[in-house]
């Protein structure tokens, strides 16, 4: 003859009742908060475009997704639309809001623009993103990069406070690229093309 165990009496409430709804919520707000922290520190952000100095690229108020990861497995490559904290002489000048520049120069590089042309290492470089008015009225150089240096120039050459101005951007200065523009929706994409000789 079969025995049948009655099964135990119900009495743990706290099973039952599962765990407090506010308190859920607490911890829900609080692992959102500590990925979005992490993500903003090491992974990527936000940015947003406030001046004029890389137009026709990058518009006033385009907004941008910069990748902060990627430079910790590579270092900047020529043509890459970079943001950086200031260099300790733009400190001096009382920045203290971070900049967005195109690499033209990288470390060990001999830089000089003249006539209307940026030259590296003697060869001239192709840069199809600035505009036919927007070649640099100015002559700077030559000047050879130094190690862990780079140069970066607004794509607005003549209307963008840059390397040419204040000096090289150190490698620890540089926070990320910049590699999608999200808004506004009519122009969004990849932020592109590189400069070539």
């Amino acid at each position: 003859m079969a025995r049948v165990e009655n099964p135990a009496p119900k009495n743990d409430t706290s099973a039952s009742k599962g765990e407090n709804p506010w308190l859920e919520g607490l911890k829900t707000i609080g692992l959102s908060a500590v990925l979005a922290i992490g993500i903003r520190q090491f992974v990527a952000e936000a940015r947003y475009i406030p001046s004029g100095s890389m137009l026709p690229t990058l518009q006033i108020n385009d907004r941008l997704i910069i990748d902060k990861l990627g430079y910790r497995f590579k270092n900047p490559q020529r043509g890459d639309v970079v943001v950086f904290s200031p260099t300790a002489t733009l400190e001096k000048q009382n920045f203290h809001d971070a900049f967005i520049k195109r690499v033209i120069g990288l470390p060990g590089d001999k830089i000089e623009v003249k006539g209307g042309r940026v030259y590296v290492n003697d060869q001239v470089l192709r840069e199809d993103y600035i505009g036919k008015d927007e070649a640099p009225q100015y002559q700077w150089g030559p000047s050879v990069i130094p190690e862990n240096s780079y140069l970066v120039l607004g794509d607005n050459r003549n209307n963008s406070y840059d390397s040419h101005y204040w000096g090289f951007v150190p490698r620890e200065k540089i926070i990320g690229r910049a590699v999608v523009r999200f808004w506004p929706p009519d122009r969004l994409g990849e932020i592109v093309p590189r400069p070539e000789y």
